[in-house]
């Protein structure tokens, strides 16, 4: 939030209020980046462990793999990174804006419909173990969330 007051109690009501920083003036455009960069940074997702396991669907980092009922799937490094996101806080809806920015990074410039066709091909490869089950749902309006499968 940049703001012309310097004052310590200005500064402190900001972020008391809900800013994620303060920046005076004069700033320096650099320094506007690295605060941005900075709070994007702690956006990033990290897995709580490096291995998340809901039912049949088992995700490991370390290995790069994820498997349904011990078969491996094939996945592209940005499904990957799509269903970890989602696998690591089941039921949680996430915002198609936050995911394509988790898994793409916040500089991608590609299309609004990236993270659909990332999820559309994500599905297709879990139905074809898990049939029936869209563990992948949408919240028409929002985004998307994932649902535990049945074991």
């Amino acid at each position: 939030m940049p703001a012309a007051r310097v004052e310590e109690i200005d500064r402190l009501i900001g972020l008391e209020l809900g800013a994620d920083d303060y920046i005076c003036k004069p700033f320096s455009p650099r320094e506007v980046m690295a605060r941005v960069e900075a709070v994007l940074r702690r956006m990033q997702p990290e897995p709580a462990q490096d291995q998340i396991i809901s039912g049949p669907l088992f995700w490991t980092g370390s290995n790069y793999l994820v498997t349904i009922n011990r078969k491996a799937l094939s996945l592209t490094n940005s499904e990957f990174e799509l269903l970890m996101v989602l696998m690591d806080q089941p039921e949680r809806v996430f915002h198609r804006n936050d995911l394509i920015s988790m898994v793409q990074g916040y500089d991608f410039e590609g299309y609004d419909q990236t993270i659909e066709s990332h999820i559309k091909n994500l599905r297709k490869k879990i139905d074809r173990e898990l049939p029936g089950q869209k563990i992948i749902q949408t919240v028409y309006g929002v985004g998307y969330k994932f649902s535990p499968p049945h074991s």
